[in-house]
């Protein structure tokens, strides 16, 4: 799959891995809409590509701005082609915590309930072509560390695998972008220093996709899911004919 000329929309492409998906996205001459919460963050990368990224201001953790966003794309972008669910929090946490709850609820908010909303909203348009959800190398073996992180991945794994199959009479592709650690500010500032650079990860899976894969994966996230393939992919052929 080559993107190329067309329009797409990404939350929380500010920083980190949604950063270098849209700087790709730029160079292959397509059109990106980028929602987050922080305008100043927004502007900053709009104002690099100014012919080519919309920033809009979005929260996807509350549930009518996420609906705005939706009715604000159908008035001005209906001919959007590519939705892109990458916005996700990190919280290392115990539930002993006296805020445990309150964390959890933003990170399943944000993680798990967001993508199952705009996929809902979004899949609806008529030139939808593509639906890509970022999860993670913690979807297959999780960091106790992280709890409700790595079990919103886990999930949004298994919600992905479900829809592609549900979509395939319908041609939108669904596609899994599966991460390991990288060098951002996931989690928080200098956690992951010493992991590969965005880049590198970028120039990977966008070399996949172009091959024809709906898998994305690289290092430690390519081993997991080969591994797990192995294990399901016969089993979940059967159970899904």
């Amino acid at each position: 799959m080559k993107i190329s000329h067309t329009k797409i929309l990404i939350t929380g492409g500010a920083t980190g891995i949604g950063l270098g998906l849209i700087e790709k996205l730029v160079e292959q001459n397509n059109t990106v809409i980028i929602c987050g919460r922080r305008k100043d963050k927004l502007d900053e990368v709009a104002a690099r590509f100014p012919s080519q990224v919309i920033p809009v201001v979005c929260n996807v953790a509350k549930e009518e701005e996420v609906r705005k966003l939706h009715q604000w794309v159908l008035t001005n972008h209906s001919d959007l082609d590519i939705l892109i669910n990458n916005a996700g929090i990190q919280n290392r946490m115990k539930v002993a915590d006296e805020d445990f709850y309150l964390k959890a609820l933003t990170e399943v908010s944000v993680n798990v309930l967001a993508p199952i909303l705009l996929i809902k909203l979004f899949a609806g348009l008529p030139q939808m072509k593509a639906i890509m959800n970022v999860t993670s190398g913690l979807a297959f073996i999780p960091s106790a560390a992280m709890p409700v992180y790595c079990a919103t991945k886990a999930f949004m794994r298994s919600f992905t695998l479900s829809l592609r199959k549900q979509f395939e009479a319908r041609g939108i592709a669904v596609i899994e972008i599966n991460p390991p650690a990288l060098h951002t500010d996931l989690g928080g500032p200098g956690l992951h220093n010493g992991y590969p650079e965005v880049s590198e990860f970028i120039t990977s899976i966008f070399s996949q996709l172009e091959q024809g894969s709906n898998e994305l994966t690289f290092g430690y996230s390519k081993e997991r899911a080969d591994e797990n393939n192995r294990t399901i992919t016969e089993i979940f052929n059967k159970m899904n004919p």
